[in-house]
């Protein structure tokens, strides 16, 4: 049976599964969830993942909920070698860490600034929040620093799930210049990563535009106003 992706194209995350599933030469099967419509909230969605998040990928009958947990999956079971996830307990470990990384600081940053304007009527962005991505991006700019790579010599799992985070940033008004290795990278993968145009940089350009025309909001002539 296809494997099926639960996906949303603006979700940084659901975009990592999805390029994962291209980086390993894995043919899914994409449904796309649409958040604001109330689809994650449906049963049959709720049944499969509780946390009504996207992505989500069923692997004839085995589900899986998670982006970096997806990532991971296919990588272990499709892929040809273990170049994208290492299987040394060292060289794994980094990745791992630069995977809980980007869960746990580079998207939870960007979350934090697109979720009020989205959701919650916001028509600017505090400096804190954006101090906070400014010192993520420091903090992945070191990680860089060695070999041009998030983990390692070579392109992983773990870049995919930093880039499409970091690739949303200048979306929402963030200046990547000053960050020498993070710019050079983010043009790497522009051209190393199989389908990033279609796939991240379509949704890059959705969150964009969704979260300008909310910034600009009531404003004389918007007609959401």
């Amino acid at each position: 049976m296809p494997i099926t992706l639960y996906h949303l194209e603006a979700s940084p995350p659901s975009r990592t599964a999805l390029l994962s599933a291209k980086l390993v030469g894995v043919d899914v099967n994409v449904k796309i969830v649409d958040l604001f419509t109330g689809k994650h909230l449906e049963p049959e969605f709720l049944k499969m993942n509780p946390l009504h998040t996207v992505p989500v990928l069923d692997d004839d009958g085995f589900i899986v909920s998670d982006s970096q947990a997806i990532a991971c999956y296919l990588t272990n079971k499709y892929s040809k070698d273990d170049k994208l996830y290492p299987k040394d307990p060292k060289k794994r470990a980094v990745v791992d860490q630069r995977l809980y990384f980007a869960a746990t600081v580079l998207f939870p940053r960007l979350r934090n600034i697109t979720y009020p304007v989205f959701f919650e009527g916001a028509t600017s962005v505090s400096e804190d929040k954006k101090a906070q991505v400014l010192e993520a991006l420091k903090i992945l700019d070191g990680y860089l620093a060695p070999t041009g790579w998030v983990a390692g010599d070579n392109l992983t799992i773990a870049d995919i799930a930093c880039l499409t985070n970091v690739s949303t940033y200048p979306g929402m008004g963030f200046d990547l210049a000053p960050y020498k290795n993070v710019s050079a990278w983010l043009d790497r993968c522009r051209k190393q990563v199989p389908s990033y145009q279609e796939v991240n940089q379509v949704g890059v350009d959705i969150l964009r535009k969704g979260f300008e025309s909310c910034l600009h909001r009531g404003e004389k002539g918007d007609p959401k106003k």
